[in-house]
C-alpha cells in the first residue's frame, strides 16, 4: 500500500475540509463533519483533519497512480477553494508517527 500526508496551515481548516467534501460528495461516497473526513475515491481513500491552524491529509492508495492522482485531486480542488490565500501542500512520503487516532479512529486503517 502507498500511502503520503500533507499538513496544509491555514486557519479555514474546517470550512475547506467541508467545502471539498460537499463537493466530493457529489461523485463519490463521503462521510464528514467538521472536524475530520473520509473520502473513498475509486483510486484511492482520503482521510482529512481539521485543526484551528491546518488542514491535513492522509490518503493510501494500491497503486502509486492511485496516490498521484488523489493528490492532484486535492492539490487542484484546495488551490481553487482557497485562492485568496497562498496554500502551500507538500506531499510526505508515507504516515507520520503520531497519526491523530483520538480524532478519526478510522486513521488505524491504514497503519
Amino acid at each position: 500500500m502507498h500511502k503520503t500526508h500533507s499538513v496544509v496551515s491555514t486557519k479555514l481548516g474546517s470550512k475547506y475540509l467541508q467545502q471539498l467534501c460537499k463537493h466530493f460528495n457529489h461523485k463519490v461516497t463521503v462521510d464528514f463533519n467538521p472536524e475530520t473526513a473520509r473520502v473513498d475515491f475509486p483510486f484511492g481513500l482520503c482521510f482529512m483533519v481539521a485543526t484551528d491552524n491546518s488542514l491535513t491529509f492522509y490518503i493510501q492508495s494500491p497503486k502509486p497512480e492511485g496516490l498521484m492522482r488523489t493528490q492532484a485531486v486535492i492539490d487542484d480542488h484546495l488551490l481553487r477553494f482557497g485562492f485568496r490565500e497562498e496554500l502551500v501542500i507538500e506531499w510526505q512520503d508515507d504516515l507520520p508517527e503520531d497519526l491523530p487516532i483520538d480524532k478519526l479512529p478510522d486513521l488505524r486503517e491504514m497503519t
